[in-house]
């Protein structure tokens, strides 16, 4: 089957490290480690697994900071190369194990990527004290081999289906996943909005992480999918308050507005107008940038996480406020952290999704996402702005990792295409 593979070695690492800012030949073309490449199919490992063949998958921001070699080495022991990329990933059923239930074939699915302690062959009190609380996107085992075994060997380390050597992703034609992975989608939910489900599961992940809300008013940071996908969430939990998005280009801002945004600011003097609007005021130290007492966010979504971003979110955060960190920060250099005491300041990290309190019971986060988003009818899909076949992945990245130019939002490889 034809897949996109991604590997690094030294040469490719040099390469990419030092023309990359020249040429995205060096980043996803000829002189990289992405390939588009006929790769061999997995059998089913299990009983309880299944194939499916790819219909549409995202590319995340993550994906593009990987190829890239922007993101942090942090988590580079938590995966295994080669690796087959994608996993925002929508699907159907083309094989199933003699033990699965409820997924016959045809049936249109999406895939939770996270590999658990059952993916690894660890099944019931066996799973690591993070699985067995439903939390398997922060499984203890990421960095370990497997008891289950796949394609003669076991399972490889790895966090996440498309940062894995033994579980292809979502940029191929097929792939295989574990039952305890599919959710079954509507068959009145369109497929643009179908895909979407991953990433709008992480923003919704975090929301209902920061329950209750209170009153606001609440700010999101951030232009991309995640940022938008948190608006959306925070009104479809039930967020009742203000809600102020921070968004750079006008096409974003749009979406924002109908997805719940009650004012959008655009960085800078709109930002501090707003955050004047809350009652605070402004002051300048001796040196340095302006600071700020009184007023402020009690609620702050950081959805970007660059220095400058989790510097505002410091500064604009109210005396006990709460940041919420969904951008991807890394190693950041010379950050001021002196209000995280001076304001007694919360920060909470999220990643992923997983077992949710939810109306009175237990609901996995895509479920959860999947019904809000048949209840409120938003129109989600307006973010999906480009598609393109698996074999135009250069491109595709390309759009992706240039939104200015590009004005791309939610870029998409649709493995069945010519």
């Amino acid at each position: 089957m034809r897949a996109v593979t991604f590997s690094v070695t030294i040469p490719s690492y040099v390469v990419g490290k030092s023309l990359g800012r020249l040429t995205e030949s060096a980043l996803f073309g000829g002189l990289s480690g992405v390939r588009l490449a006929d790769v061999p199919e997995p059998a089913l490992p299990g009983d309880d697994w299944v194939r499916v063949e790819v219909e549409k998958a995202g590319i995340c921001g993550t994906d593009v900071g990987t190829l890239t070699l922007e993101a942090s080495p942090s988590m580079e022991p938590f995966g295994s190369l080669p690796a087959l990329l994608g996993h925002e990933i929508l699907g159907r059923v083309v094989e199933t194990g003699p033990a699965v239930r409820g997924f016959d074939v045809g049936r249109r699915v999406v895939v939770d990527p996270m590999i658990s302690c059952t993916m690894r062959g660890y099944v019931g009190p066996a799973g690591c004290p993070s699985c067995l609380v439903g939390r398997h996107c922060t499984c203890e085992r990421v960095g370990e081999e497997g008891a289950l075994v796949v394609s003669g060997r076991p399972i490889r380390p790895g966090a996440t289906v498309g940062f894995h050597a033994d579980l292809p992703g979502g940029w191929s034609e097929r792939m295989i996943a574990h039952e305890s992975q599919l959710l079954p989608v509507d068959d009145g939910m369109s497929d643009s909005t179908a895909v979407l489900i991953e990433p709008l599961a992480v923003s919704m992940h975090a929301v209902l992480g920061m329950r209750p809300f209170g009153p606001g008013p609440a700010l999101v940071i951030g232009s991309g999918p995640i940022a938008l996908g948190t608006i959306w969430a925070l009104r479809a939990a039930g967020f009742e308050g203000e809600l102020v998005a921070q968004i750079k280009r006008t096409h974003e801002a749009e979406l924002a507005r109908a997805f719940g945004a009650d004012t959008v600011v655009a960085p800078g003097a709109e930002a501090r107008d707003a955050l004047v609007g809350t009652g605070a005021q402004a002051y300048m130290p001796i040196v340095g940038d302006e600071v700020y007492a009184g007023g402020g966010f009690p609620l702050v979504f950081d959805c970007v996480g660059s220095g400058q971003t989790i510097k505002q979110a410091l500064r604009y955060a109210s005396p006990r406020g709460r940041i919420v960190m969904l951008g991807c920060a890394a190693e950041i250099p010379k950050l001021d952290l002196t209000f995280v005491w001076a304001r007694e300041l919360a920060i909470k990290g999220f990643v992923g999704y997983g077992r949710e309190e939810w109306r009175g019971g237990q609901a996995h986060t895509f479920g959860i996402t999947h019904d809000l988003l048949l209840e409120t009818g938003a129109p989600v899909d307006r973010m999906v702005t480009h598609v393109y076949p698996l074999a135009e992945y250069r491109q595709a990245l390309s759009t992706a990792a240039n939104r200015r130019k590009s004005g791309s939002v939610k870029v998409l490889l649709d493995p069945m295409a010519r």
